[in-house]
């Protein structure tokens, strides 16, 4: 589920270069899914499914064994990945590889985080095999600095606290992994890159990249939620969100763990890398 999402496309991609058989659910069945127009027709088979349409979720899940399962955040992602896990017991699924959050504790100081947590709570205790994976902030968002970046500045309320990125094509590998291998299933694995970097950092690695002055700035957390909410046109609960979310690398320091190259047996992805990959978005 989530199949045109960020780590979806990762996780379908992946398990396609193992050679595997993938069924992408999404609610845009008619849209092609990114980067597949060459995929197999024998091994990928797009289907129509919403997790607020029970009926949809019971066709798609028929003959499935394993479930990866991302949504988007949001207010009612709890009862919505809630009924897919009770659905997808009910259709023979046995496995379940959920997308969570760092800090997903019951008293975590992001309410998203709280939500994953019951849900991790709901999928242990559905008798299913389950992998949780707990990535921290993903590179591919990074991307959303674009406009800024282009007038010269970051915004964020961060200081110069480290912030641990990981590339969605990371966690598709290590997805892929925990759907294919035995020995990975059932546990639950926080996922970095290689490195932690902060804001004023992470500026400064634009402006090389870019050529241009680029300079961080540090908001009150009042101001940056005033400022997503206002200028970036985010939904209140987003922009509080993100907001909790930076506040958090400041009360609980980030540091870059070594699970990737564990489960995949070679390196994470590197934030240069993914700068590089990506520069002609950030110069525009």
């Amino acid at each position: 589920m989530g199949a045109t999402g960020a780590t979806g496309t990762a996780v379908v991609h992946s398990l396609l270069a193992l050679g595997e058989p993938v069924r992408a659910l999404t609610r845009t069945p008619q849209r092609p899914l990114p980067g597949l127009a060459d995929a197999p027709r024998s091994l990928v088979e797009v289907q129509y499914a919403d997790a607020a349409d029970p009926e949809s979720l019971r066709t798609a899940f028929k003959g499935a064994d394993a479930l990866f399962l991302a949504m988007a955040n949001g207010p009612a992602q709890v009862e919505l990945e809630t009924r897919v896990i009770d659905l997808a017991a009910r259709s023979g699924i046995g496995h379940i590889v959920k997308i969570s959050a760092p800090a997903a504790e019951p008293d975590s100081p992001v309410a998203v985080s709280r939500g994953h947590h019951t849900v991790e709570e709901h999928l242990r205790a559905s008798g299913l095999t389950s992998t949780v994976l707990r990535p921290y902030a993903f590179m591919q968002n990074l991307l959303r600095l674009a406009p800024t970046v282009a007038q010269g500045v970051i915004l964020g309320t961060m200081g110069d606290a480290p912030c641990n990125y990981v590339d969605c094509r990371d966690i598709g590998d290590v997805a892929a992994a925990a759907l294919t291998r035995p020995g990975i299933a059932g546990g639950t694995y926080g996922l970095t890159g290689p490195e932690a970097v902060s804001y004023p950092e992470l500026a400064s690695r634009l402006a090389a990249l870019t050529g241009r002055e680029i300079r961080y700035i540090n908001l009150t957390p009042h101001e940056l939620r005033d400022h997503l909410v206002q200028r970036a046109h985010m939904p209140a609960w987003l922009a509080e969100h993100v907001t909790e979310i930076q506040l958090l690398a400041v009360a609980r320091p980030e540091t870059p763990n070594g699970t990737v190259a564990d489960i995949l047996g070679r390196p994470p992805r590197t934030l240069d890398a993914f700068l590089h990959e990506h520069g002609g978005q950030f110069r525009q």
